[in-house]
């Protein structure tokens, strides 16, 4: 008996230090640097700086705006990108506010650009357009399959919007139409997308929807329902798929239990180069998504 209860004893320590530091990990908070240069010269090219923040999770969240502030505003930021799932609930709406002065406060030279995830869609329709409106009127341009392009010394980029494929709100055809031929940026929150965009033109795609496998200990085997990247071992950083680069955040917030093992709440500036990987694939796209007569 002393022995069984001895070895609860131990058992019960183990998980409460397991669940201690899990949750001290949450606040451990990490900026990620990622430089992407597809220039295949010497030549002087157009850079940007772009700040993504992904999985905000704002139920679980453990930087407060004051302390994202602090983190981020020595950062010279061209262009901020928020890659969805930022609530679940209504009454976190408001929540969302100060965090979003904050990133205007950051003066973004090209705007904010945002998209949603899955567990923004779990907000009633009246809830999620209220979400929706929180973001535009913040300065937000919310993106549901759709692009906007801006123009930097002279080059012209493509930012495309493409809604969350793990919901099956995925557009690719119709975020894709119009285009005209530059640099191509893709805003998604389901990375797994990328395996049906092998006809569509990207030169950086941005993501996030694992965290990191939020518990990656020993292996993220929870994801396994989340599609074929996770098998192919893509988590979380920077890949290549058919030759084109993205990037998986780890998200800054929690969802389900607020701890992290094998995984750190994420913000990521991204240094990209303005040099298209191709541009033969835009203009055929655009005959494809010509709409019949």
């Amino acid at each position: 008996m002393l022995l069984i209860l001895l070895l609860t004893i131990l058992a019960g320590l183990l998980l409460f230090f397991f669940f201690y530091k899990g949750y001290k990990n949450t606040q451990d908070i990490v900026i990620n640097h990622v430089s992407i240069d597809n220039a295949i010269t010497s030549e002087q090219t157009n850079k940007i700086r772009l700040l993504q923040i992904s999985d905000m999770h704002l139920e679980n969240i453990s930087i407060s705006p004051a302390k994202l502030y602090d983190r981020l505003q020595n950062h010279s930021i061209d262009l901020i990108a928020l890659t969805g799932d930022f609530l679940d609930r209504k009454r976190s709406i408001p929540r969302l506010i100060p965090y979003l002065k904050v990133l205007n406060e950051l003066n973004p030279k090209y705007g904010i650009y945002a998209v949603f995830g899955n567990h923004d869609y779990v907000l009633s329709h009246p809830n999620f357009n209220k979400l929706k409106q929180t973001l535009d009127e913040f300065g937000c341009k919310t993106m549901q399959n759709q692009n906007d392009t801006i123009m930097i010394n002279g080059k012209r980029v493509n930012i495309i919007g493409i809604d969350d494929f793990s919901t099956k709100r995925s557009d690719i055809f119709k975020s894709y139409y119009g285009l005209e031929k530059g640099y191509n940026l893709v805003l998604t929150h389901d990375p797994n997308i990328v395996l049906d965009m092998k006809d569509f033109s990207f030169d950086y795609l941005l993501s996030g929807h694992f965290h990191g496998g939020q518990i990656h200990w020993p292996k993220p085997y929870h994801l396994v329902k989340m599609g074929k990247l996770i098998k192919m071992k893509m988590v979380k950083g920077l890949h290549h798929f058919n030759g084109k680069p993205f990037y998986i955040s780890e998200g800054l917030g929690q969802t389900g239990i607020n701890i992290r093992v094998g995984s750190r709440p994420e913000i990521t500036i991204h240094d990209l180069t303005l040099e298209t990987i191709s541009e033969k694939h835009i203009v055929e796209l655009e005959q494809e998504a010509e709409p019949a007569v």
